[in-house]
């Protein structure tokens, strides 16, 4: 028994001295000390902590999107859910925007009773929020906060020209282990917790009025907030061109967020905080203004003059975000709390940040400097996840390369390649298919691919059989990921409607003064498609194409709303209903025809979303009180559920370019409420030459169309793709195989796949070309050359020696 006590004693010794040899060489960084910050707060002792423990610093956030760089340099994957949460805020505040100011379109309301029947209701507001987070799994809550007095509402009756005091919907993702509706104990992150958080008495309960200092998480709201206004000219405007079915047009022009090009831009993020006594949860709230005329329904233009009333606040959990523990350089500049936290030996290694690691450790990977190469036993780069945990005695004897004997530079007088070389790479990689016939090969030339897309212009398009403008859908390979962000905001709207419908009766009463919201309004809906152009400039066209008979009052209802430039603050808006032919109503397109033919019968695919929804208890607030039907849930599609469309040129479309399309469904009760049925779809168009094209290898079963095109030496060098040099060739860089090295002198350590490509292209030109050059070298080699060189010399110099 002492011996299995002895025994016992000496494992748990073993066990916890590995364990401490993990971190016997790291000492305390910046992470360490946001950790414990992390760690120290909770849901108990949230409410008594000092204000400023439930703030992070502001630089622990790095590389927060510029919105005047989006569309000039690329944004990588460690940070697209950062940017799409940044388009989502500045979507919803153009729509609330639109809106609000919208009632001005219709004729002026003189009945006390209808005064406010153009804004939106409670549901409108409340739903809206949910759907925001519903279909976005990396958004964790969506908000609306008004100032006080300054937010209106149709869901009261003779609510003529008064305001809540206070209204802010709320809605954020809850966690449903334990909840008693779902019993299967599974996280489905499909629970919603619904709020107004205006909903509190009008005097006394500081700390829950998100106005004032005592609310202590409010930070966002400063941000823009109070905001004062006498000028007519202050905000900033945008004009759309309206073409109603009848054929009547209209130009509206409305106040909106501040413009891209202006400073401020029109969002902003500030510090990370815990969400105390909400989800409980670190934050990262991306916040932008709306916009509305003030004072209302006074019948004098004159004196309503434009002001910010509200904001919309999106959040995303603080820990999903990437951190960069790389030191400071091009590219990481700062601020950035947690730069140079790696644990890359700098005298051999680099670091290189990775996504998709959140806020942990780990998150690079260790590439060799110029001048050295890896050892001959490792393949890939050091991972910093296998670096961070390695004891003392491993870090020490590995996690280094290893240096180049000797460097070669690249010639600069060159000649052109030998015939038969030449026509040995031709044979081999080269496909002379020109034309519309480039898209169609089995083996595709890339360049004569690019050649001809390039060649169609809206000019001459019409001379084009239409079949040559439709291509092969493996020629968009990577658009479900590479758009995933623009086909969300398409979803969203697509849950958004599928819930309205679904949870919202017009025929409900209840007791008291309020009311049930009304039918959607076209206004309402134009608003919608608007707002999806406006919030992400990688749209160029969204739409929103009911079903016959499906939407109030109206046999079709389309709105489409489109660009022709690229940055702009004028926009263009159809309602397809006009085109009455047969030929060309949408409801007879291929794609709606095949998306309402998928969703005519079987419904249950579809994923199942709970709200839990709380509303105020008058139009004071007082306090919040359970829905009439609480839980409530409905049925809407998720991401896979929606089609994408096949690359095409859309000669008559309102958008003449290679496009991409991405259609969600929505669905809604039948007549009789007895079961769903599909009402329509909201589709987003995309530019197909924003897509960056995969050259490198990949399974056989991936159906991409340029899949091993690159001109890398296969026997030395692998393929590694680059992200952001568009649709064009040379988007990978050629990495040395294990065993081999990079030869020459060089800030870099592999040869960049647009300079192979453009080597290349010299050899089909029978031009001066270095591409037999650009090859890894077998690792050693130079140390091996200069020892026989040695071996040689020391024997020349015996030979001689002899001989004297």
């Amino acid at each position: 028994m002492e011996g299995l006590k002895a025994l016992l004693m000496w494992y748990m010794a073993a066990t916890f001295g590995m364990i401490m040899a993990q971190f016997e060489y790291h000492d305390k960084d910046t992470f360490d000390q946001i950790e414990n910050l992390f760690s120290l707060v909770t849901p108990r002792n949230c409410f008594i902590k000092p204000k400023e423990d439930l703030y992070f610093p502001e630089d622990t956030v790095s590389h927060l999107p510029d919105i005047q760089q989006v569309n000039i340099n690329p944004v990588f994957p460690n940070r697209t859910a950062l940017h799409h949460l940044h388009n989502m805020a500045h979507s919803r505040a153009f729509f609330w925007s639109y809106i609000l100011q919208s009632r001005f379109k219709r004729p002026a309301v003189n009945v006390s009773d209808s005064a406010s029947e153009y804004d939106p209701g409670f549901m409108y507001y409340f739903i809206s929020a949910m759907a925001d987070v519903a279909a976005n799994p990396k958004i964790n809550s969506s908000a609306t906060y008004f100032q006080p007095n300054m937010a209106f509402t149709s869901s009261y009756k003779g609510f003529f020209n008064k305001s809540l005091p206070l209204f802010a919907p709320r809605a954020f993702r809850m966690d449903d282990y334990n909840d008693p509706v779902h019993l299967e104990r599974i996280s489905t992150l499909n629970f919603f917790q619904v709020e107004d958080l205006g909903a509190i008495l009008p005097t006394g309960q500081n700390s829950h009025n998100y106005t004032l200092e005592e609310y202590r998480i409010n930070e966002w709201y400063y941000s823009w907030l109070p905001h004062t206004n006498k000028r007519q000219d202050e905000l900033t405007t945008y004009q759309v061109k309206i073409r109603y079915a009848n054929n009547t047009n209209e130009t509206y022009v409305f106040h909106g967020p501040n413009a891209p090009d202006e400073d401020p831009g029109p969002v902003k993020f500030t510090r990370p905080y815990y969400d105390c006594g909400r989800s409980n949860k670190w934050s990262v709230p991306a916040i932008t203004p709306i916009a509305d005329l003030y004072p209302r329904h006074t019948q004098f233009r004159h004196i309503e003059y434009p002001t910010l009333t509200a904001i919309s606040v999106m959040e995303m959990d603080f820990e999903r975000i990437d951190i960069n523990q790389c030191p400071r350089g091009e590219g990481n500049d700062g601020p950035n709390r947690f730069a140079d936290t790696s644990k890359c030996k700098k005298d051999t290694t680099e670091c290189e940040p990775l996504d998709g690691y959140g806020f942990r450790r780990g998150g690079y990977q260790c590439r060799c400097k110029p001048g050295f190469r890896l050892p001959n036993v490792v393949r890939r780069p050091f991972l910093g996840e296998l670096v961070e945990r390695a004891t003392l005695y491993q870090y020490r004897n590995a996690f280094s390369c290893t240096p180049i004997g000797w460097i070669q530079k690249l010639p600069f007088d060159y000649n052109k390649m030998g015939e038969y070389e030449r026509q040995k790479y031709l044979s081999r990689d080269y496909h002379n298919v020109t034309g519309p016939n480039a898209t169609r090969a089995n083996s595709v030339n890339v360049e004569e691919v690019i050649e001809f897309l390039k060649s169609v212009t809206p000019e001459n398009c019409h001379m084009f059989p239409p079949d040559d403008l439709l291509l092969q859908g493996d020629i968009g390979f990577g658009m479900e990921k590479q758009f995933e962000n623009e086909a969300r905001m398409a979803l969203r709207l697509a849950n958004f409607l599928s819930a309205f419908m679904q949870l919202v009766n017009h025929n409900e009463i209840f007791s008291g003064v309020r009311v049930v919201d009304r039918p959607l309004t076209e206004d309402q809906m134009m608003g919608e498609v608007l707002s999806i152009i406006l919030g992400n400039s990688r749209i160029w066209a969204s739409g929103m194409f009911w079903d016959r008979g499906k939407f109030t009052n109206q046999t079709l209802f389309a709105p489409v709303a489109y660009k022709t430039t690229l940055n702009t603050r004028k926009y263009s808006m159809e309602d397809l209903a006009r085109l009455n032919s047969t030929r060309d109503v949408y409801v007879n397109k291929p794609w709606f025809r095949k998306l309402k033919s998928r969703w005519s019968t079987n419904f249950d695919d579809l994923e199942k979303y709970w709200m839990k929804l709380k509303l105020r208890h008058n139009s004071t607030g007082m306090h919040g009180m359970k829905y009439e039907r609480y839980p409530t849930f409905y049925k809407a599609a998720e991401l896979h559920h929606g089609q994408w469309s096949v690359p095409e040129f859309d000669c008559n479309g309102f958008v003449k370019k290679w496009v991409v399309h991405y259609t969600a469904p929505f669905f809604g009760w039948d007549p009789l409420k007895s079961k769903l049925e599909f009402k329509g779809a909201v589709r987003v168009t995309m530019d197909l030459l924003k897509l960056d094209i995969v050259q490198c290898p990949n399974e056989y079963y991936v159906q991409n169309a340029f899949k091993n095109t690159h001109r890398c030496d296969r026997k030395t060098s692998y393929c590694v793709p680059i992200q952001g040099r568009g649709f064009d060739t040379g988007g990978y860089k050629c990495e040395c195989i294990q065993g081999y090295e990079y030869p020459f002198e060089d800030p870099i350590t592999y040869f960049d796949g647009q300079l192979v490509e453009a080597e290349y292209l010299n050899i089909i030109r029978n031009k001066k070309t270095r591409y037999d050059f650009l090859k890894c070298r077998v690792a050693g080699a130079a140390g091996l050359q200069s020892s026989f060189l040695i071996i040689l010399a020391l024997a020349f110099f015996t030979l001689v020696l002899r001989r004297q």
